[in-house]
């Protein structure tokens, strides 16, 4: 192919994938922005293989057309089969995916550097420029895929979702990434491969040793960061092969999670080195102490509630995990058509971290067909509670727990939460007292505006459109 006919093409890719993210931060534009994105890919693919140059060769093509089936096959798979619920652990695994194409890339290119055209005859090593551009590919790579890894298994319930702390912790993580460093100077002034193999060892243990002590609350900004490490690996490794598409689309990818990640800390209070650091939750399981809360609370079932909304005027709705558990939005669709018919007024309040990744709750109200003008974030919302006749929460703990803004020794102190102690009736739908992912005891069960309606949330809303 032309070489300015492959440049334009790759120029035509990035701009799809700009406008394709850029359709993402509108619910109505966003199927569009994925088949831009789509669209984008697909060009980039077809001309990568085009620019190969052997693409007659029946081993060549075999190979790629046996990975694009193959992986094309899993997705669709994974896609059509994996539920709203399970789609965070889906995006950690996907985010590994990005990491371990950049450390394989890395790992190719330092086996076979001519092959990349990024060895130096001269010296019969790499050039200095590609040594680092393999180690930079290889460490964050490396700490994707692991840290992905992880964080997966945290929100699949294989690993424990509260974090996992030791002593010496941030004294060991410093030392490793000092080592790090040290590895990455030797391999690029002695060109030895055996200190690459060394410290891609050393991420890949990094990547588990930082991930692994973060919990509650922070998970779905650590899946944004981990997002936006996968892109900048795939940037870099772009540098090594020289594929111009591939550097636009790990930019992209790397800059949006990175800016995602600093939206969301700022939405929590919380300091980006916090959470990576592991500093937020680690007090929690002290904090919970295990201890099942035996304080009297409230109780009430589907016909209480059902005479308590029939009466309101005003209701707001606060969608948590829970929903996505019990896949409720449906439900949830049904009761606001029949409140809405019935003259109350019905609106939905979204806490920027309610769920297991970004934007959780908005797609699955978006897959009930949930009106976009009925749903306001918490700022926008959060001085509507005091005028709010009921509220019913649907298994968002962490983000209406009181104490993040009254209790100092509280490991979510500061974190902003929705003020749904404010109205007037609080329904509580939950399947039990324990305490949200972060760990912590809600206060809120047991104030006395407060009725606790403990089953399944899709069936309780059902429950309650019946008795309506």
């Amino acid at each position: 192919m032309d070489a300015n006919l492959e440049a334009i093409l790759y120029l035509v890719s990035g701009v799809l994938f700009i406008v394709g993210i850029r359709s993402l931060s509108s619910p109505e534009t966003a199927r569009t922005g994925n088949l831009l994105s789509m669209l984008g890919m697909a060009i980039a693919i077809i001309v990568t293989i085009i620019g190969l140059g052997d693409i007659t060769d029946p081993l060549t093509m075999g190979m790629i057309a046996g990975g694009i089936l193959l992986g094309g096959g899993i997705g669709a798979v994974v896609a059509l089969r994996v539920p709203m619920t399970d789609m965070p652990q889906v995006v950690g695994i996907l985010n590994s995916f990005g990491g371990i194409a950049a450390v394989l890339v890395s790992v190719a290119a330092v086996l076979s550097p001519a092959d990349f055209n990024i060895l130096d005859a001269t010296t019969n090593a790499l050039f200095l420029g590609s040594s680092i551009e393999t180690s930079l590919g290889v460490i964050i790579g490396a700490i994707t895929f692991s840290g992905s890894i992880i964080a997966a298994g945290k929100l699949q319930g294989l690993i424990s979702g509260s974090p996992i702390v030791f002593k010496g912790q941030h004294p060991l993580n410093a030392l490793m990434a000092i080592s790090a460093v040290v590895l990455v100077c030797m391999f690029v002034i002695t060109g030895d491969a055996t200190w690459f193999w060394a410290v891609t060892a050393l991420a890949f243990l990094m990547g588990i040793t930082l991930i692994i002590p973060i919990g509650g609350a922070d998970m779905p900004v650590v899946i944004a960061i981990l997002n936006s490490y996968s892109g900048f690996a795939g940037a870099i490794v772009g540098f090594t092969l020289g594929n111009t598409a591939l550097i636009i689309t790990g930019a992209l990818v790397g800059s949006s999670g990175a800016i995602l990640s600093y939206i969301m800390c700022k939405a929590m209070n919380r300091s980006f080195f916090s959470v990576m650091l592991g500093g937020f939750g680690g007090e929690v399981a002290a904090g919970a102490d295990g201890v099942e809360e035996t304080r009297p609370v409230k109780r009430g079932n589907a016909d209480d509630a059902a005479f308590i909304l029939k009466s309101a005027g005003s209701l707001i709705i606060v969608p948590g995990y829970g929903m996505a558990v019990a896949q409720a939005q449906h439900a949830i669709r049904e009761l606001t058509d029949e409140l809405t018919e019935r003259g109350v007024s019905v609106k939905f309040a979204i806490h920027p971290v309610a769920g297991r990744m970004p934007g959780h709750m908005n797609v699955l109200l978006a897959e009930a067909n949930v009106s976009y003008d009925d749903v306001y974030e918490l700022e926008d919302i959060n001085s509507e509670f005091a005028q709010t006749d009921v509220v019913l929460v649907i298994g968002a703990n962490d983000v209406t727990n009181p104490s993040a803004k009254t209790d100092t020794s509280s490991p979510i102190y500061g974190m902003p939460v929705l003020d749904v102690e404010n109205a007037g009736t609080v329904l509580f739908i939950k399947r039990s007292l324990a305490s949200g992912y972060a760990g912590v005891n809600n206060p809120l069960f047991f104030e006395d505006n407060t009725m606790m309606l403990f089953s399944d949330a899709k069936k309780m809303v059902e429950d309650i459109v019946k008795a309506l």
